[in-house]
């Protein structure tokens, strides 16, 4: 019986090849058929509109459940054909259990790997489809075996945030894909409306492709929050996760609660459910406990996530500017943020602090009796309020809830849960741009809290928002999804607006190629730019608009902390004198811990050994502690400190050193150059009694420069021939990854 099915399928083919105009989707019933008769108890699922947008051809599945896919190409044309290779490497990557065929060929792939391949067929000299019968039943015990695959149970974090990678990226491509078709053809679909209301109130700029990015990692982290409050192993679906999302995450919530309903878009529904394929086969408890032990962090979830975001998208961590802040430095800057709010500001308890203000609220309601217009109501408030601007996964904002608890509830654990409800939660804001990494933030905190010994009386959502920190707030623009984020950036916008924050901190992403040119950021980036008078102006880093955009909310609050660790050429870069002016303007105290590392300068340890970076970028960083107290009108006192050296001798002093144990140096900031690191100015006088090189020549240029040298200079013929070779032959997406992703080549600052 199966040897006659096999033939009749054949057949089939045939008699549409020797026509000389059938293409491949000709054939897509003619195998959907002997799959459904060899298989009885398997779906098998073939939709045209969902394969424009980049799904395989086949999904095949057994209760509901995704066991296995197959993607078919035209009769004739090879399988290794250049011009399948990308969408091959993606679908092995992505897929499990996949099937590429061409209709009498088959090549059977696991977790990537080809397995197998099979010909029942092949083309004669005459151009027909002959039948080669002796391998039809072998190829039906491989149809059978291929159906018959079930997940095994994932024990390894590399290989879960490697299949959840896969998957994300896969669902990335197809949102992508989908959105462009609805545009194109002018459709209406829900994913397009979400688009437009994404753009519309966080992120303006957006394009399809970063969307879909955003849309796909949210989905996949929001899957991981789901089933690890899952306590029933056995089960999980993208039904189950919208229960499992917990309630201090109101955003994530109501956007599961769309991912598990009807009216999920058809085209991304089979990868949702692959990707809650792949969690049930996973206790996450358990291996992110021994993801913690095996890479000895006190943070395994951070580290898993960096490790999904390599192989999700390398690029995009570096367009964001992210990278896991080491917990040296993080310990370090929480402890001297608690210091100088004891010492300078006279709060005993610090960050634990829960002292009030009150605050005049503009309402809705016009009054033009008042300055702003509203009228106003009194409000009261906490005076700490603690604020991390590029949240991230939530990192300095975790910290400080451990530091809190670890020196103010020892010994009263009692006390925790009223306090974590009344005086921390509304104090603890951060805002996030990037969805996965907000809802990271959101589980790391929630779980954090529940470890201490918090247990909710009520429901209360956690204070990190989805919102751009350099944007203003959108309007709503009236769809379901709209009102979502809308409600998120409104919320986010009472503490850009009211809250008088007075603790700034975190580790700013560092982007040289900012996209953030957002009206409201660049106006206040302004007051660094006053008077310079330069060509070629270096003040557009997203770490520069994060520190003025920190500097606003001290002097918006009369006194503060703004406390980051960041990018350190802002130290002594010439074209950065006025921000310096403007800094030491704002602030009483200053403290620069430079912590160098810088690649791109060659720095050396004062023994000549190594200086290395605290993270594993080329750019040397520094933390930066800005302190203004009320009423304060001199320059700031600036104070400076260099630790240079190894990476663990770095972490070593960041983990045993108070800033009150430092040995500062208080430096001379002197017009007009102001710069913050030790400098020799004994020969100035003598020095500016000479005349300026643009006096001598009458153009002022910067003159011939190279660039990529490593790239476009070599030694030898043969070195560059071999370059040359490359450029000519390779594909585009491998030679980014040979030469592009390597910073040896570019010089490129991964940040």
């Amino acid at each position: 019986m199966t040897n006659q099915l096999i033939t009749n399928y054949l057949t089939n083919l045939n008699k549409r090849f020797i026509t000389g105009i059938s293409r491949e989707h000709a054939y897509r019933g003619d195998l959907q058929s002997l799959l459904e008769t060899l298989l009885p108890d398997v779906l098998v699922t073939n939709e045209p509109a969902r394969i424009d947008c980049g799904s395989p051809d086949y999904i095949l599945t057994k209760k509901d459940i995704p066991i296995g896919y197959i993607e078919a190409k035209d009769i004739g044309k090879p399988l290794k054909s250049k011009e399948y290779k990308e969408q091959f490497e993606r679908y092995r990557k992505s897929l499990s259990n996949l099937v590429i065929t061409d209709y009498i060929q088959f090549r059977f792939y696991r977790e990537g790997e080809l397995v197998t391949e099979i010909e029942i067929a092949e083309i004669d000299n005459k151009n027909n489809i002959k039948p080669l019968p002796e391998n039809f039943q072998h190829f039906a015990d491989l149809i059978t075996d291929f159906s018959s695959q079930v997940s095994q149970s994932i024990k390894s974090p590399t290989k879960l945030s490697v299949m959840m990678a896969g998957k994300a990226r896969l669902l990335a491509n197809i949102i992508e894909n989908a959105l462009n078709s609805d545009i194109e053809n002018e459709d209406n679909s829900t994913l397009k409306d979400q688009m437009e209301a994404f753009k519309n109130i966080l992120i303006h700029d957006i394009t399809n492709s970063q969307f879909a990015d955003v849309y796909a990692q949210t989905i996949a982290y929001g899957m991981f929050a789901a089933r690890l409050h899952d306590d029933s192993l056995s089960t999980f679906s993208r039904q189950e996760a919208a229960e499992l999302i917990p309630k201090s995450n109101p955003f994530l919530r109501k956007l599961f609660q769309y991912i598990a309903g009807i009216d999920l878009d058809y085209r991304i529904q089979w990868i949702v459910d692959a990707l809650a394929d792949i969690f049930r086969a996973t206790d996450i408890k358990a291996i992110l406990n021994n993801f913690g032990k095996a890479t000895r962090q006190q943070d395994p979830m951070i580290h898993f996530y960096e490790t999904f975001l390599a192989e999700y998208d390398p690029n995009l961590r570096k367009s964001r500017g992210v990278w896991y802040t080491p917990e040296p430095v993080v310990k370090f800057i929480v402890r001297a943020v608690d210091d100088i709010l004891k010492t300078d500001f006279k709060l005993p308890s610090g960050l634990a602090d829960t002292s009030k203000t009150k605050l005049a609220i503009d309402s809705q309601v016009r009054d033009g009796r008042t300055k702003s217009g509203f009228k106003q109501f009194e409000k009261e408030v906490h005076k700490v309020q603690i604020l991390d601007p590029a949240a991230g996964t939530g990192t300095f904002l975790a910290e400080t809830i451990k530091h809190i608890y670890s020196n103010n509830f020892r010994g009263i654990e009692g006390a925790w849960s009223d306090y974590v409800e009344q005086d921390l939660i509304p104090r603890i804001n951060g805002f996030e741009i990037l969805m996965a990494s907000y809802s990271m933030a959101h589980l790391k905190l929630e779980l954090l809290l529940y470890e201490t010994g918090y247990r909710p009386i009520k429901q209360q959502r956690l204070n990190v928002y989805l919102t751009n920190s350099l944007e203003e707030a959108h309007p709503d623009t009236g769809t379901l999804f709209a009102s979502w984020l809308s409600k998120e950036a409104s919320d986010a916008n009472h503490i850009k607006r009211d809250n008088p924050v007075m603790v700034v901190m975190g580790n700013p992403p560092y982007s040289i190629s900012s996209i953030n040119k957002g009206d409201w950021i660049q106006k206040l980036i302004q007051d660094y730019k006053k008077g310079l008078n330069e060509r070629k102006i270096n003040l557009d880093d997203d770490y520069i608009k994060f520190i003025r955009y920190g500097q606003e909310f001290v002097q918006r609050n009369g006194e503060g902390v703004l406390a980051y660790i960041s990018n350190n050429s802002f130290l002594d870069g010439l074209t950065h004198r006025q921000m310096r002016k403007s800094l030491l303007d704002c602030f009483d105290k200053i403290y620069i811990l430079d912590l160098h590392g810088s690649k791109n300068r060659k720095e050396t340890a004062a023994d000549g050994g190594n200086d290395e970076n605290v993270f594993d970028i080329q750019q040397g960083v520094s933390i930066n502690i800005f302190v203004k107290t009320l009423g304060s009108k001199d320059l700031a006192e600036v104070y400076h400190h260099d630790l240079v050296g190894r990476r663990q001798e770095k972490y070593y002093s960041l983990d045993n050193l108070s800033i009150n144990q430092i040995k500062w140096k208080k430096l001379n900031c002197i017009s007009p150059e102001y710069f913050f690191v030790p400098k020799n100015l004994e020969l100035r006088e003598q020095y500016t009694e000479g005349f300026g090189i643009n006096e001598l020549f009458k153009e002022y240029s910067s003159g011939i420069q190279t660039k990529r040298d490593k790239v476009c200079i070599s030694f030898t013929n043969k070195e560059l021939n071999h370059v040359k070779e490359d450029f000519l032959n390779i594909e585009t997406s491998e030679l980014i990854n040979k030469y592009l992703n390597r910073p040896e080549f570019f010089g490129g600052i991964f940040i």
